[in-house]
């Protein structure tokens, strides 16, 4: 059976199909990292796996980036590289964001790279790594204008210094993080590209040659003339899931791999001037057809919708009316012919003719992609596809 249900009868559809459910195209997925490789230097990209893969889920998405030529994975902390390892998965993982210390025994046992940002992570990565006779590789982070993590490029050469000395960790890599998302701080992202390079110019001037040298996100290999010489390797997160790093339109070249889809479990006639939802926010002018679908904030559904976005049905647009609740949302189907319960409904992806992208779904809800993609719930049953169809 699909997930679609195209191709199954209707009852045997409805008995097996998950409540609402997220379409993960690994094809699209391998299409998005093969053209991440074309433009990233000696086609060495990082693929970024934070918070379960933007939502899409980390442990199919780890699987298909290995197979598909990606040099590295990043999760966001040690939780998700754990994760990861413990389900099978030997890829080297870098954790991008910081350690706390109760985490260091067991990254280090488990092969993983930390980022550090300063003496004090060094030193009880040099402690635990000795008294589990083993070495560690560590990325040294460097702050070059995104003003968070990061330490502070006259600290380098001192760190640097203090990891090229050590016995059990070594300085396996280099790494920034840009600032800017958005076509008009390109200029910007070029001016931190220009710090870094001065950075690399003193470790060089040490004898440190770190195997990654890396700085450059989604918006960066988008920018095709923000080049940085010496560059290893690229991180990509948003290119490789299929949606603007800025959040306007999917970034050319690159293909949606998620779709939301959820149905109708409840339908009902309210008279005109009724009141529906939360605070009685929608009063419908007309005799009205409701369509209750089991997706709310919970699930990922934004609050900002109310009574602004659309979801797709039967390939027609249809309202969402009312307020979102933490379980379910309410669509006006009044002008969808013949709409009824157990309907497929699609929130992102296509239906027929129509489609409705999240770039447009977090421009409504004021809000940007990433934020719609990682708030998906746990309820929301992750399905993957191989199929580039689904757009």
């Amino acid at each position: 059976m699909s997930a679609s249900g195209e191709s199954a009868p209707r009852e045997n559809f409805l008995r097996h199909r998950p409540r609402s459910w997220a379409e993960i195209d690994l094809g699209a997925f391998r299409h998005n990292l093969a053209r991440a490789r074309s433009l990233a230097p000696g086609g060495q990209v990082l693929a970024v796996l934070k918070a379960d893969a933007y939502g899409h889920g980390a442990l199919a998405i780890a699987t298909a980036a290995q197979a598909a030529g990606a040099a590295m994975l990043g999760v966001g902390d040690s939780s998700e590289a754990l994760e990861l390892r413990r389900a099978g998965v030997e890829a080297d993982l870098l954790v991008l964001g910081g350690l706390v210390s109760s985490e260091i025994p067991s990254v280090i046992d488990a092969g993983i790279i930390p980022v550090v940002h300063g003496f004090g992570r060094v030193e009880e990565l040099e402690r635990e790594a000795a008294a589990q006779q083993r070495r560690v590789r560590v990325h040294l982070k460097v702050d070059t204008g995104m003003g968070r993590m990061g330490m502070n490029p006259s600290r380098v050469k001192d760190v640097a210094r203090r990891i090229l000395q050590s016995k059990h960790v070594v300085l396996d890599g280099v790494m920034s993080h840009l600032a800017g998302a958005w076509p008009q701080e390109a200029e910007a992202n070029r001016a931190q590209l220009q710090r870094f390079a001065a950075v690399l110019e003193e470790l060089h001037s040490l004898g440190a040659n770190p195997r990654h040298v890396h700085i450059r996100n989604s918006s960066g290999l988008l920018d095709r003339e923000a080049l940085l010489p010496g560059e290893s390797l690229v991180r990509v997160g948003a290119c490789l899931y299929g949606f603007s790093p800025a959040g306007n339109e999917p970034p050319a070249g690159f293909k949606p791999v998620l779709s939301l889809r959820t149905q109708i479990v409840f339908m009902k006639d309210v008279q005109s001037h009724a009141h529906v939802g939360y605070g009685g926010t929608f009063s419908p002018r007309r005799r009205t057809r409701l369509a209750i679908i089991p997706l709310g904030y919970h699930d990922g559904v934004k609050r900002g919708l109310a009574n602004r976005g659309h979801a797709l049905v039967r390939g027609r647009r249809a309202p969402l009316v009312g307020a979102v609740s933490m379980d379910y949302s309410t669509l006006d189907v009044t002008d969808v012919a013949s709409a009824t319960v157990g309907d497929m409904v699609t929130l992102i992806g296509r239906d027929g003719c129509e489609r409705q992208t999240v770039e447009h779904l977090a421009a409504v809800a004021g809000t940007i992609p990433y934020d719609v993609l990682c708030g998906l719930g746990r309820r929301v049953v992750r399905i993957p596809t191989s199929s580039t169809e689904q757009g």
